[in-house]
């Protein structure tokens, strides 16, 4: 249903961000958004991450909350049981090289001796990475903070 017909107050889920677009937000299982209201030709919408975002009335959206809320709490149970879903095992990082990981090296057994980072030494600690100056002016209030 096209955003503008949906009351506000009403759970949403699978919204478009362009008409036409395709469901691009809101999608997991168990997740939902929640119309605020309508300003000029978007209407305001808040997600569960917290962060409030105007899109334009004519997308369309699913009435409702996405089903199998209870995803989250399955227990994986064994390494098996990840590897039958095409997870491979992952290596620590301090358990590398220098050349294979910033945490590599080291005399005996270190800690790593930064802060945590991804093989190519990008932060693992909440690093903001967006660079979408385009699509900001939608964004009214962006995600509470982690602390």
């Amino acid at each position: 249903m096209q955003l503008s017909d949906i009351p506000a107050g009403t759970d949403i889920h699978n919204i478009e961000l362009s008409p036409n677009g395709g469901g691009k937000l809101v999608r997991s299982a168990g997740s939902f958004a929640q119309i605020s209201g309508t300003d000029d030709n978007y209407c305001i919408i808040k997600l569960k991450s917290g962060e409030i975002r105007k899109i334009i009335n004519n997308a369309r959206a699913t009435i409702g909350t996405v089903s199998n809320t209870n995803h989250q709490n399955i227990k994986i149970g064994k390494a098996g049981r990840n590897r039958w879903r095409g997870k491979r095992p992952q290596t620590r990082g301090v358990a590398m090289n220098p050349v294979d990981h910033p945490h590599g090296g080291g005399e005996g057994k270190t800690s790593g001796g930064r802060s945590p980072v991804s093989p190519w030494g990008q932060s693992a600690k909440g690093l903001k990475t967006r660079n979408n100056k385009r699509t900001n002016k939608f964004i009214i209030s962006r995600r509470k903070k982690r602390r």
